[in-house]
């Protein structure tokens, strides 16, 4: 029985997927983070988890400033149903 000859080094490995929300990836960067401080990381892995953490940090702050601009619009609209705060009762 022959074995198959392994992949050469160079092969580039399958990239990790996209986080299934904002709350996975801010727990896998927590991961990374964590292991990362431990020290524990061969170089090749330390590099690894940096450039990972460093999409999963760009998924979350563009989710973030999703959810800000959904905030400003709810509240733009909102606002529009409402008279202003310092216009007195009997004008309202």
């Amino acid at each position: 029985m022959t074995k198959s000859p392994a992949p050469p080094k160079s092969a580039k490995p399958t990239p990790p997927s996209p986080p299934s929300s904002f709350e996975a990836a801010l727990t896998e960067l927590e991961t990374i983070v964590a292991a990362m401080e431990a020290g524990q990381m061969p170089l090749e892995a330390s590099l690894a988890a940096y450039k990972r953490g460093a999409e999963l940090l760009q998924y979350c702050q563009a989710a973030l400033q999703d959810a800000q601009q959904q905030v400003r619009i709810l509240e733009a609209d909102t606002l529009k149903h409402f008279p202003p705060a310092n216009t007195p009762a009997d004008e309202r």
